[in-house]
């Protein structure tokens, strides 16, 4: 009887693990948290022409309230997922949280252009610590197959969708109240975040054996920082400018030390046997390609939307509800119903397919596009693409996962992410700075012609950038029907893998 009972023991408490009901509380909490990052690389857009006139920033300088975010955002990703894994998941999520809030109320009472940008670049620094660690947090509580499906694809839905997001609740925000709420906004939210995680999520304490890549994160941050800043400098100075050519330079040497000193650190910051991984690879360039495009769709249309058709910020940030509503149907009521049974790179390539859709129909906005007739349609595609790719992408990178390895792993979606984001807004909008530039030079033939050839000649350049977004996006479709070849998780794929109880 007893010998009976203690071999029973494990399975009952493995039921009872997966019968508590806390565990979609704490999916509530996690998403409260991954929303607040994934909103916040966005949510100033609206409010930037705002901020931009009381702290005196330059044309050229405003784009570093995004990509200060970004940067530092995307550059410690990695360096965050080991520092999970060595301090323990919920324990980095907390410091995480409070930290998020710290910054964004540093940010909010901003007196200078300096003290913004350096508090975007702090937001970024804890949000790449609380993005990974909710992940991992997330890929260890749901371990059965459909419940994963679910979660994930809640998941999904946010990190695709916050963005969008974003701009409404930075339109109502900048228009309603003022443009410092949007980083105040933060401090409630981290700090209901906060409360749930020390209640609702569970974890046992962090890898002692694990090591922090000092050296790594310098060298990977430092050849992402060096790209995305040239990029940036390519607009005002030219693609064959020294110093633009110097900083490509500098930045593939940086990322080429990098990855040889990955072979040998003896704790490497990104084991490169998770990007050997021919699926995990593919969902990482997958997610920084569609990244790129989605970026550039969202720069674009916010200024197109208040610039030329004239939206009041309320009225900008609502025209992107419909995208936001594609994205949570794709990942939520497709993406998540059907991995189960198709192949992720089945939905994947289909997502980008559509996205690239949705973004050609954009090349075609003039000055006097109608939104119900032209913009709504290429939004709707767009986000129904987003979202049946960004679930299978988060599920199959994930699966599988080594506990030790959960962390780093989880780190390496979000970078791509956040080094897709910044890419792209450094990228396309040097882009369509200059090719509104040569149009306004063909066309600009006087006074008497500006008010007419100068919003043609904006129009102009971003439906060029937007072209160059749906090329990416259309490639990175070609790298996921080419790279993903798991079979669906119901038929025996690596996210059927249970994570064992201990880790958790």
């Amino acid at each position: 009887m007893d010998t009976r009972r203690k071999g029973e023991g494990p399975p009952a408490r493995a039921d009872a693990v997966q019968a508590d009901p806390h565990r979609w509380w704490g999916l509530v909490v996690i998403a409260l948290a991954q929303l607040m990052v994934v909103l916040d690389a966005t949510i100033v857009n609206i409010a930037l022409p705002s901020a931009q006139r009381e702290l005196h920033m330059s044309d050229g300088d405003r784009q570093w309230v995004i990509t200060a975010y970004t940067l530092a955002f995307g550059g410690l990703l990695l360096l965050g997922g080991r520092i999970a894994d060595l301090v323990g998941r919920k324990h980095t999520f907390v410091i995480g949280l409070v930290g998020f809030a710290a910054a964004s109320a540093v940010g909010g009472a901003a007196n200078s252009s300096g003290m913004l940008f350096g508090a975007r670049a702090l937001q970024g620094v804890f949000a790449a610590l609380l993005a990974p660690s909710a992940l991992s947090l997330l890929t260890t509580t749901f371990t059965d197959p459909r419940e994963r499906g679910k979660a994930f694809g809640i998941y999904g839905a946010l990190a695709g969708s916050g963005s969008a997001i974003g701009f409404i609740v930075g339109g109502l925000l900048t228009e309603y109240l003022d443009w410092r709420w949007c980083l105040y906004v933060n401090v409630p939210i981290a700090a209901v975040a906060v409360l749930g995680a020390f209640a609702l999520l569970h974890d046992r304490p962090g890898h002692r054996e694990a090591r922090l890549d000092v050296p790594g994160a310098v060298l990977g941050c430092g050849g992402l920082v060096a790209i995305v800043y040239g990029f940036a400098e390519a607009e005002p100075r030219g693609w064959t400018d020294p110093l633009v050519l110097a900083l490509f330079a500098s930045g593939a040497v940086l990322l080429t030390v990098f990855v040889r000193w990955q072979t040998r650190a003896p704790s490497p910051l990104l084991p490169l046997h998770i990007v050997r991984d021919r699926n995990r690879a593919g969902c990482f360039l997958t997610m920084m390609l569609a990244v790129i495009g989605m970026f550039g769709l969202f720069l674009f249309m916010t200024y197109y939307l208040q610039v030329i058709l004239g939206y009041s910020p309320v009225r900008a940030g609502l025209a992107f509800l419909p995208l936001t509503a594609a994205i949570i149907v794709g990942s939520t009521q497709i993406s998540a119903r059907l991995l189960q049974r198709a192949a992720p790179r089945m939905l994947m390539v289909p997502g980008m397919l559509l996205a690239a859709s949705g973004l050609l129909l954009l090349t075609r906005m003039t000055v006097g596009s109608s939104y119900t007739g032209e913009i709504l349609p290429a939004l709707i595609l767009m986000g129904l693409g987003m979202g049946l790719t960004f679930m299978p992408v988060f599920a199959t990178a994930t699966a599988g996962v080594a506990p030790r390895d959960a962390g780093v792993t989880s780190a390496t979606v979000n970078t791509s992410q956040q080094v897709g984001g910044s890419i792209g807004t450094a990228l396309l909008n040097t882009v369509a700075t200059t090719s509104s530039a040569a149009y306004l030079t063909a066309h600009l033939r006087g006074p008497a012609t500006r008010a007419a050839v100068v919003p043609a000649g904006v129009v102009h350049g971003y439906t060029v950038a937007i072209s160059w977004a749906a090329g990416v996006v259309l490639l990175a479709g070609l790298v996921a029907g080419l790279m993903v070849t798991a079979r669906a998780p119901g038929r025996g794929a690596r996210s059927e893998t249970p994570v064992p109880e201990s880790v958790r």
